[in-house]
């Protein structure tokens, strides 16, 4: 007897360490149609969310993993003892510019950012948020340097395709004295 399609499904979710993607699951739940699976991944994140319990089911970095809800966090960090694993502003522009550029080379990051970056790319291919892509076939052969899955899962993004462009941050942004950030039209047309 096969045990419920969605229940199956959810046991997988919860045993895997990582986003599972549709095509694991197939290889999986072989004799299984892939539009029953998806149904199925959706009728789960549906109960989930009807539900309003401490996790949901959330399409991350090419796959579906189960999360826990972002208003638990404190209690989970304390049940962890980890403390805040939040990375440094030179961490996150370097790993914007990655984000953004890959792939891209050591030397083209410190010209953008005009500092050394060798000890924060080091801290980030430890949290295996970038990886080494391979060299450039240049003199030297330099190292190129992308995101990785754990990246897209960190930032809960499908794929790269999902990152704000330049017109949606500059939309967040709040306006500043003293920022680069241009001045807006005015709303009825006329100039200042």
């Amino acid at each position: 007897m096969t045990p419920d399609l969605p229940a199956l499904i959810e046991s997988l979710l919860f045993a895997a360490e990582e986003p599972l993607r549709l095509e694991t699951l197939r290889g999986v739940l072989d004799a299984v149609e892939p539009a029953a699976i998806r149904e199925a991944l959706e009728s789960l994140a549906a109960e989930y969310e009807a539900r309003g319990g401490g996790f949901y089911l959330q399409e991350v970095a090419g796959g579906y993993q189960l999360r826990t809800r972002p208003c638990f966090h404190p209690w989970i960090r304390r049940l962890k003892g980890g403390g805040s694993e939040r990375l440094s502003r030179a961490a996150l522009e370097t790993l914007a510019i990655v984000a953004y550029r890959q792939p891209i080379m050591r030397v083209e990051i410190e010209t953008l950012r005009g500092v050394d970056c060798g000890g924060v790319l080091r801290l980030l291919l430890e949290r295996r948020l970038i990886r080494v892509m391979g060299r450039k076939e240049i003199p030297g052969r330099p190292l190129i340097y992308g995101t990785t899955r754990q990246f897209l899962e960190a930032f809960e993004l499908r794929d790269l395709k999902d990152l704000p462009t330049l017109r949606e941050i500059l939309e967040l942004a709040p306006e500043t004295p003293g920022t680069d950030r241009p001045p807006k039209a005015p709303q009825d047309g006329k100039n200042p």
